[in-house]
């Protein structure tokens, strides 16, 4: 009978470390899955955030481009404009240096020979600034006006820097020779040059 008790004890024995094994390999699966399913749900957020983290890279990247596109353009419009400003100031003040009472007379003389031999009608009005209007005046106007053999009126123009509006229709219409108006066929001849250069 004693035998029988060890043998059911050995039997018993077996069967709970059998059972306890079982149980044992039982956790460790669920351990070894709860584990893989951690690192698995633990990767994909680290992807997903990596992912984001690029988006949101490559998007500030490509809005910081844009930006600087932008203000690189802004710059050089900025620029041609200093430019394109800087140019017709100079012409300007080239022109009203060229355009010397002195040299306003020999224009002046020349348009109104040359007129004169082709045409005969209205008075020729010459429209100048006050200081160049007074220098012409003296000498020079009866001079021109035996020359050609019309009336010649020369009257201060305010609005004039330098130069001369010539009409030979009494006004009906008329010709801008002021610095201002030269400047500006100059600028316009220039301008594209100028363009030119800054592409380059």
């Amino acid at each position: 009978m004693s035998e029988e008790i060890k043998g059911l004890i050995e039997k018993i024995r077996e069967e709970g470390v059998m059972a306890a094994e079982d149980k044992a390999r039982q956790i460790e699966e669920e351990a070894r899955r709860s584990a893989h399913n951690i690192v698995e749900k633990a990767r994909n957020e680290a992807q997903k955030i990596i992912a984001d983290a690029n988006r949101q890279a490559a998007a500030k990247e490509a809005s910081t481009k844009a930006l600087l596109q932008q203000a690189g353009r802004d710059l050089m419009l900025s620029l041609k404009e200093e430019i394109d400003s800087m140019l017709h100031k100079l012409i300007v003040s080239e022109v009203r240096e060229a355009l010397s009472p002195d040299e306003l007379i020999r224009i002046i003389t020349m348009l109104v020979k040359d007129y004169s031999s082709s045409k005969a009608g209205a008075d020729i009005i010459i429209a100048l600034n006050k200081t160049d209007c007074e220098k012409l005046t003296k000498g020079f106007l009866g001079k021109l006006k035996e020359e050609a053999r019309k009336g010649i009126v020369l009257k201060p123009a305010e609005e004039i820097s330098g130069g001369f509006i010539i009409s030979f229709d009494a006004g009906k219409s008329h010709y801008d020779f002021t610095d201002k108006a030269l400047a500006e066929y100059i600028s316009l001849y220039l301008k594209p040059q100028l363009a030119k250069i800054l592409e380059a």
